[in-house]
């Protein structure tokens, strides 16, 4: 297994709230923040800062990120991706691997169907065939770029055969750019280890999933693309649970109250029923469903029990939140932490958190 990677969420601003689901106004974006950010984690000790897509672009959140000199890596955790052509996400790619100096951790999703042709107005068609030519499009682009080969990329889903060189940037100096891709059901998963560097899973799994779902699927595509054991070393694996930490029990307990709302978010949409049904909750995911049509948002954490948010999260105080995450998270190699930070003494709370997680 890969050497252990910590993660730290780059913000653009106050956290959502429930709030602003009625109506109420988000916080402006704090983008001249983003620079400090990054020399922050690095200082902390973390490896990765990553930008996620839901109100901004993360590709322009980490071009900003890029700009101060650091060796932490900018991730997008994730970017979506059947919004967008390969070949337009290959150049911004591309472009980000130039300015960072080689840092970018390139993390791509399908996003669901209603979003992609409601709230995009893009086609959908099989999200995991597509998403494998998707891979093979990009990287297509990159080895023409690289090497001045003719492009020549043929799927089910993409066909490429013209790059003129007025229209192909120069070779970069790290030419890898590492892909990991977000996937919950089994052929995603599969094609996460057929072609892919690594794995974004989703927050809504548990441990069984991980065991039962998750690693055996991972090591399927692996064994049809006839991939090395060696490479399965290296494989990177994000994700697997949720985190709810807090500095004592008492916090802990809210906190552990606040997640319940978070789970049954989850638990109401039916692409993550799978995840619920696995543990044996599916009736409770049926419920949680049918108050969300109802527009009961209030009722629904009611229905998350405790049982339920040791199972989705690794849940602990700062003292013993380290060994809970490693038992909770065993195999996955890119664990994303955070708390807040206030004074020096917070500081060293986590400096030394995000040490007892790398050791063995």
């Amino acid at each position: 297994m890969a050497r252990i990677k910590i993660e730290r969420l780059l913000n653009l601003g106050a956290p959502y709230t429930p709030e602003m689901q009625q109506g109420g106004r988000r916080p402006e974006p704090t983008w001249t923040t983003l620079a400090d950010q990054v020399a922050e984690a690095e200082a902390l000790g973390f490896d990765t800062v990553v930008a996620v897509e839901t109100q901004h672009d993360p590709y322009l959140i980490l071009a900003i990120a890029a700009q101060h000199p650091a060796r932490v890596e900018l991730a997008t955790g994730i970017a979506l991706a059947f919004t967008k052509s390969p070949v337009a996400t290959a150049y911004t790619a591309w472009d980000i691997q130039r300015m960072s100096g080689g840092r970018l951790v390139l993390g791509l999703g399908s996003q669901v169907k209603g979003h992609v042709t409601r709230r995009f107005g893009m086609p959908w068609s099989k999200p995991a065939q597509r998403m494998k030519d998707y891979v093979g499009a990009m990287r297509a682009c990159w080895k023409t770029w690289q090497t001045g080969e003719p492009l020549n990329f043929r799927s089910e889903h993409y066909n490429l055969s013209l790059m003129t060189p007025n229209f192909a940037p120069p070779p970069v100096a790290n030419p890898h750019i590492p892909v990991l891709i977000a996937a919950v059901q089994e052929r995603m998963l599969q094609v996460a280890g057929e072609v892919c560097d690594g794995v974004r899973l989703h927050g809504i799994v548990t441990r069984k999933y991980l065991d039962e779902i998750a690693f055996p699927n991972l090591k399927k595509g692996f064994q049809k693309a006839g991939r090395p054991e060696s490479e399965w070393t290296n494989f990177q694996i994000a994700g697997g649970g949720f985190l709810c930490v807090a500095p004592d029990k008492d916090a802990l307990a809210r906190a552990v109250e606040n997640l319940k709302s978070t789970i049954a978010f989850y638990g109401s949409t039916r692409s993550y029923r799978s995840s619920f049904e696995l543990d044996g909750w599916g009736d409770i995911a049926e419920q949680l469903h049918r108050l969300s049509v109802q527009q009961r948002w209030r009722d629904m954490p009611a229905l998350v029990t405790e049982e339920m948010v040791h199972a989705f999260a690794a849940v602990g105080t700062y003292a013993d939140i380290a060994s809970v995450m490693k038992k909770r998270f065993a195999g996955v190699n890119r664990l994303s932490f955070d708390m807040p930070v206030r004074n020096d003494h917070d500081r060293g709370v986590l400096k030394e958190i995000l040490q007892d997680l790398r050791r063995e």
